[in-house]
């Protein structure tokens, strides 16, 4: 094999699939990349066998061939050349061979006979999605869900659709984020449970896009298209908690306030927090006062005092604070609004005017 390429191009295909390359040291061909070079073209392929990229660059072939190299050596030593625009790449048995204007490297190679083939979906299948769309819907969910839990279905981004929205969901069963986004077609899936270390990935890959992504499920697969980009990711087999039925149904003691103040008023409160990350809600409409309390025996404690339009009973509630204060990077309206059923009921935590966006937390045991 032997190409020549752009530097700044082959940088940032690196980017994206060296970090999708395994860490599995029992299948040393995971930790690489397959480089395959044909027809002007670079595919540079990697997978951890949970999910897997292809990436497709333009370049110049001179002869074509393939390869597997080391992840993180090409990705760290290709992103170090802060001088150098043109790069030629070719093998000479077990070595990769890389020159610049100014700088010649080789790299030892890892057998490429065993490199996994990457699922290819069938394209009949597709629907169209903004990638904004989709990076926003993960965003605005995925801190909801479990990490490392032993239940897989916690452990991901449960995505479903009716026939206006695509609906993300993720629970830990502490707390639950739900999002829609509206589409202007319902895709062909039934549901889709995407892992939420997969999500991150996903994510990452997509963010920066404004074109379409072309999705395609199966059984068990998942795989994402947009320009000379191609990601496929395993989805899990199980049932996803039915959520709808805790929503609360009788709302008995409502506060809107503004996001800021709140967020202001948590970042006092959570000093004084103490091991179980406990604050207290406090509510009392009749004497327009809304407080937020925390305790901890061995620093002391703090009462803050929240601008509130309130109606309904009177309530306290304890909450963890790291739940409560995760969701507002998900709403984008000023004012919040938090609507409690009773004390043993979740809060729901909306913005003002976004039905689009629902959150809820599960109270702590009343102290």
């Amino acid at each position: 094999m032997k190409i020549e390429c752009i530097k700044e191009h082959l940088e940032e295909a690196l980017n994206k699939s060296s970090k999708i390359a395994g860490k599995n040291t029992t299948l040393p061909v995971l930790t690489g990349l397959y480089f395959n070079a044909h027809q002007n073209s670079l595919s540079i392929k990697a997978t951890n066998l949970d999910l897997g990229i292809s990436i497709n660059l333009p370049i110049k072939v001179i002869e074509p061939g393939n390869v597997v190299i080391p992840a993180q050596i090409i990705s760290s030593f290709i992103s170090s050349l802060t001088k150098d625009r043109n790069i030629s790449i070719s093998t000479k048995g077990q070595i990769l061979e890389v020159k610049t204007p100014t700088t010649k490297t080789n790299i030892k190679t890892l057998p490429g006979e065993d490199f996994p083939v990457i699922p290819e979906l069938d394209d009949d299948k597709i629907f169209l999605l903004q990638a904004r769309d989709l990076v926003f819907g993960l965003k605005s969910v995925i801190y909801a869900a479990a990490i490392g839990s032993m239940k897989p279905e916690l452990s991901s981004i449960l995505i479903t659709h009716n026939e206006e929205f695509l609906i993300f969901t993720a629970t830990d069963s502490f707390r639950l984020a739900e999002k829609k986004i509206r589409t202007k077609k319902a895709p062909n899936f039934k549901q889709i449970l995407l892992p939420q270390k997969n999500a991150i990935e996903v994510i990452r890959i997509f963010d920066r896009g404004d074109e379409e992504i072309s999705i395609a499920v199966e059984e068990h697969q998942i795989a994402m298209r947009s320009g000379n980009t191609y990601l496929t990711s395993r989805i899990v087999d199980g049932n996803f908690p039915d959520y709808k039925q805790i929503i609360p149904k009788k709302i008995k003691t409502k506060a809107v306030a503004l996001k800021q103040d709140l967020i202001n008023s948590l970042k006092t409160t959570m000093i004084f927090s103490d091991n179980f990350n406990q604050l207290t809600l406090s509510l009392f409409p009749k004497a327009k006062r809304f407080e937020i309390e925390s305790k901890n025996a061995n620093v002391g404690e703090s009462t803050q005092s929240i601008d509130a339009v309130l109606e309904g009973e009177d309530l306290s509630i304890n909450i963890n604070h790291r739940y409560f204060t995760d969701c507002f990077q998900s709403i984008s309206t000023d004012s919040v609004s938090l609507e409690f059923e009773g004390q043993a009921r979740p809060v729901i935590v909306r913005g003002v005017g976004d039905t689009s966006f629902l959150y809820l937390v599960m109270p702590m045991n009343q102290s």
